[in-house]
């Protein structure tokens, strides 16, 4: 009998180590960019099929992942994104990115520094051909011009709508409450997204915008197959891509914990964004 409770504490023991073991590892960072390649990751620019990388639009050069039009005479609305291999529902993002040289010729004037993350993105195979903006929605980036406020970390819903103030929010834009970062320096921004509860756009450590019950639903996102865009339905989760709009753009890092093992434990869910954030 002592020997069958020594091997029963002895598994027990054990069994608490593995699962300490396996919960420290399930909130470390998985960096989606690996500052090497674009491994992972899969462009879809309009007018081009998925998988196209027409005039090397993104690239990696120096540790960073660029956007850059040096390949395109005109820049002709062939909007892009760079899509992350696997969806994710409740996840704390992190994206440091900076604006850098000229708007490519041809670029609309709202579209001069400007860029996203798209979060809660449709699958991009199930996107058009000539499809513009992927169904999501956009953690708008914007530079500053050198004289004007101008936030970042803005809410753009290309085919979407979310709940603010227990309203639904149904313009395409709206501005955050950040500051205005002019020329080229580095932006870390962050997000929250925690299912279709409710998400959080930061700038470094501070909140600049929240809203709730993200759903599919609006305009703003042309051609769409009528099949992926059912309004009204609340969206879980979904892919992360970055935007090409006509002006360059440097990623220095792309990261995210997954917080889905903690959906549920409010107190856990909380530690892990702290933690993360504080990094």
């Amino acid at each position: 009998m002592k020997n069958k409770l020594l091997a029963i504490g002895t598994l027990l023991l054990a069994a608490s180590f593995f699962h300490f073991s396996v919960k420290k590892d399930e909130h470390k960072w998985i960096e989606l960019f690996n500052g090497k390649d674009l491994t992972d990751w899969t462009p879809k620019i309009r007018t081009h099929e998925l998988g196209v990388n027409f005039a090397n639009t993104f690239r990696v050069e120096d540790g960073l992942m660029k956007v850059r039009y040096d390949g395109y005479e005109k820049f002709d609305q062939q909007y892009g994104h760079i899509f992350y291999k696997e969806p994710f529902t409740y996840y704390l993002l992190t994206v440091e990115y900076r604006f850098v040289g000229e708007q490519c010729p041809g670029g609309e004037g709202w579209a001069l520094r400007n860029s996203g993350a798209m979060l809660h993105g449709q699958d991009p195979k199930t996107m058009l051909k000539d499809q513009d903006f992927p169904i999501s929605i956009e953690a708008q980036f914007l530079g500053g011009n050198g004289t004007d406020k101008r936030s970042t970390c803005n809410l753009c819903t290309p085919g979407t709508h979310v709940v603010m103030d227990d309203k639904l929010f149904t313009p395409h834009c709206i501005n955050s409450q950040s500051e205005t970062y002019h020329g080229d320096q580095w932006v870390k921004a962050n997000f929250i997204v925690l299912g279709d509860r409710e998400v959080h756009h930061l700038v470094g450590m501070d909140t600049v915008i929240s809203y709730y019950q993200p759903q599919i639903g609006g305009g703003n996102v042309s051609p769409v197959d009528p099949e992926v865009k059912k309004d009204g339905k609340l969206i879980e989760g979904g892919y992360i891509s970055l935007q090409s709009e006509s002006h360059p753009i440097d990623f220095k890092r792309v990261a995210l914990i997954d917080l889905s093992p903690v959906k549920d434990q409010p107190e856990q869910l909380k530690k892990w964004v702290n933690e993360g954030l504080k990094d």
